[in-house]
């Protein structure tokens, strides 16, 4: 039996008073790659916000690798092995890259370890380790967050639209370096994604996000995926 790192219960949360995503279940499993695909506005950034811990949980339970979560707040999430890579590009502009990603170093990786998973993924970046993170390019932060997120030595990878604004062969370069890392570690990935050729080559099952509701899933491999995707996001 695969060993869950993720395990989300009934939840419902958002904002204020108001309720974005209700009674969501949801389960990944050590070296699985699930996507949340939705049209704009469903509750998918609200999802991985609640699950992270900036948002309120108004009900239901959120565990990693059988540990519950939900009342806890985000440095102790981060602390049992949970990334974020948000849609926005959340990094210190002033500081360098190294200094970003030592900033997000746990005590189980070391700054030689850190290197080495980056020059794996993005080798570039090693060479703009003294370069200000504020001064790289959109698409350059965006690979500068997942690297910084892969470095930490997760064992739960949430992302949140990585892939808006960049060029196709980044995007196909980054669907062998997710793959490849999952691989390695067995980490676990909840990705929200609209782009649909991405999903379908990354990701292994598939949730579809209806007005903060589930209407539905799938096996990613299935023939008639890209279609049913397709086909929700146009209603």
């Amino acid at each position: 039996m695969m060993q869950t790192v993720l395990a989300v219960d009934s939840l419902s949360s958002g904002y204020g008073e108001a309720i974005v995503i209700r009674n969501i279940n949801l389960r990944i499993a050590r070296g699985e790659i699930v996507a949340v695909v939705g049209k704009n506005g469903m509750g998918k950034s609200t999802l991985l916000k609640s699950i992270m811990g900036y948002l309120p949980k108004f009900s239901g339970s959120v565990a990693i690798a059988q540990h519950a979560i939900s009342d806890s707040r985000p440095h102790q999430i981060a602390r049992l092995g949970v990334a974020y890579v948000p849609q926005e590009k959340a990094l210190f502009q002033d500081l360098t890259v190294e200094e970003n990603i030592r900033l997000a170093l746990r005590g189980s990786v070391s700054w030689n370890e850190a290197k080495e998973t980056i020059g794996r993924c993005f080798p570039f970046l090693l060479r703009r380790l003294q370069q200000k993170a504020g001064t790289l390019s959109g698409g350059e932060q965006k690979m500068f967050l997942m690297a910084r997120s892969l470095a930490v030595g997760a064992k739960v990878l949430l992302i949140d639209e990585i892939t808006e604004g960049m060029q196709p062969s980044v995007i196909s370069n980054l669907v062998k370096i997710i793959k490849t890392e999952r691989d390695r570690s067995g980490l676990g990935v909840l990705l929200v994604e609209q782009n649909i050729p991405f999903t379908h080559a990354v990701s292994d099952r598939y949730v579809l996000l209806d007005k903060g509701e589930i209407s539905g899933s799938g096996n990613t491999r299935d023939t008639d995926t890209q279609e049913k995707i397709a086909a929700h996001m146009c209603l």
